[in-house]
C-alpha cells in the first residue's frame, strides 16, 4: 500500500467465504494481518444471523475472530433506535428478530427494514409504507442490491428499502454499508483515523465506494458478488485484487 494502513475492515460474505465455502487463503490472510499487528474489524450487512452466531460460524470455518471485532448492520440499527428512544415496526429476518424484542413496538414511529426474506410480502411492506407515509422514520439495515450465497446471487433488502422510499416520499437512514454513519461507528472503534483504515469488500458500491466516501481506503476483491465491469464502478484510488489471499 502507498498509504499507512493501521486497521483492516473485512467484509464477510464474498470476501472471506461464500455461503458455507471458505474462500481459499482467507483464514491465513486474516491471521497474517493479525500477526502484523493490524487492528481488525469484521464488517457486514448480514441481517440473517446475530453477531454471536457469526462469530461461532466463522470460528468453525477456521477464522480467528473475536466478539468485540464484529460489527454488523443490525447491531448499528439497534443502537440507533436505542439512542433515539424510538418505537420500531421491525421487518427483519426471524433469526435476529429477538434482538429487537426489548423495544416498545406499540404505535411505531420508525420502520426497521432488513433482509426479512419471505416476510418481505405485500402486507408487511404495505404496513411499512403506511407508517412512513404518516411520518415514521425509515431505517434500512444495509443497502445492498444482492449477495452471493450457496444458491447463487440472492436479492437483498436494498430494493425493498428503495421501494418504500419512493412510494412514501422519504429518505431512509442506512445503518450499514454504504452509510457514512455506519463506517464512522466502525472507525471510531479502531482508535485510528479513517484514512488509516482499509475496507476490503466484494461490493463496488456498498463496500468500496462507500468506504472511500467516508474517508477510508478501500480494496475490491474479484470474488463473491464481483462481476466483470465492477472495476469501473469504484473510485480511481481504490485497489483491486483477485482474492483476499493477495492482500
Amino acid at each position: 500500500m502507498t498509504h499507512t494502513c493501521k486497521a483492516i475492515l473485512f467484509d464477510l460474505s464474498g470476501v472471506l467465504y461464500d455461503g458455507t465455502r471458505v474462500i481459499p487463503g482467507a483464514p491465513e490472510a486474516v491471521q497474517r494481518a493479525r500477526e502484523t499487528g493490524l487492528i481488525l474489524r469484521f464488517v457486514t450487512n448480514t441481517a440473517t444471523k446475530s453477531a454471536a452466531t457469526l462469530v461461532v460460524d466463522m470460528r468453525g470455518m477456521g477464522f480467528d475472530v473475536r466478539p468485540d471485532e464484529m460489527f454488523t448492520a443490525p447491531m448499528a440499527a439497534k443502537t440507533y433506535v436505542q439512542q433515539r428512544n424510538l418505537r420500531p415496526y421491525v421487518l427483519v429476518h426471524g433469526a435476529i428478530r429477538d434482538e429487537f424484542s426489548g423495544f416498545d413496538q406499540r404505535d411505531p414511529d420508525c420502520v426497521v427494514l432488513g433482509d426479512a426474506r419471505d416476510d418481505l410480502n405485500y402486507a408487511n411492506l404495505n404496513r411499512a409504507f403506511q407508517l412512513c407515509h404518516r411520518g415514521a422514520e425509515l431505517i434500512g439495515i444495509g443497502m445492498n442490491r444482492y449477495f452471493m450465497d450457496d444458491g447463487g446471487m440472492m436479492l437483498d433488502a436494498g430494493g425493498f428499502i428503495r421501494c418504500i422510499e419512493w412510494a412514501a416520499g422519504v429518505e431512509a437512514t442506512i445503518m450499514g454499508k454504504p452509510g457514512a454513519a455506519f463506517f464512522e461507528q466502525v472507525v471510531l472503534s479502531t482508535g485510528v483515523p479513517a484514512g488509516d483504515c482499509l475496507m476490503v469488500g466484494d461490493d463496488a458500491i456498498a463496500d468500496v465506494a462507500g468506504a472511500i466516501d467516508a474517508g477510508l481506503q478501500a480494496c475490491l476483491v474479484r470474488t463473491g458478488k464481483f462481476q466483470p465491469g465492477d472495476e469501473r464502478k469504484v473510485p480511481s484510488e481504490a485497489r483491486i485484487i483477485d482474492s483476499i489471499r493477495d492482500l
